[in-house]
């Protein structure tokens, strides 16, 4: 199995942690925080999620399934499609009158994208992949907490 890369963003907003918990879980409403993407699907342990993320025609599907649900404190999410790998957790921490939301997500490098690369290359192949990938996932999640943190707020 291919190492994971760790990823972590955060924001605190003036808001209830209910709050915080019902927008982080409103699926649909994901496309008003997350760029490019549509959510849907249920709530609670075992419940299944689809995300689709497109910029233009370019884009992939991202399939979940809920492996624990805690409201309004924790939810984790095992991706399980071909593209996306890993494990997503949204986390909702009280912080004195104000409310921190967390968003980590633990990526494992596409399978498919493996398979083209000789066995002797994949250690540096997979270096070379984290490096482009990480500094965007950051940038992806800090943006798009960004974007929660104001929405979080005007609600």
């Amino acid at each position: 199995m291919p190492a994971s890369l760790t990823v972590t963003a955060g924001v605190t907003v003036a808001a209830e942690p209910q709050h915080v918990w019902n927008l982080a879980v409103d699926w649909a409403a994901q496309r008003e925080w997350i760029v490019g993407t549509r959510a849907s699907g249920g709530h609670g342990l075992g419940a299944s999620v689809t995300a689709r993320t497109a910029i233009g025609p370019v884009g992939f599907t991202d399939t979940m399934l809920i492996t624990e649900w805690d409201p309004p404190r924790r939810c984790v999410v095992s991706h399980t499609g071909a593209i996306v790998r890993g494990e997503g957790v949204f986390e909702v921490h009280a912080r004195g009158g104000r409310t921190e939301f967390r968003w980590t997500e633990r990526i494992l490098l596409p399978e498919p994208l493996l398979a083209v690369v000789p066995h002797a290359a994949r250690p540096a192949f997979t270096v070379l992949a984290y490096a482009v990938i990480a500094p965007l996932a950051r940038l992806g999640l800090g943006y798009s907490l960004t974007r929660f943190g104001r929405l979080a707020s005007a609600r």
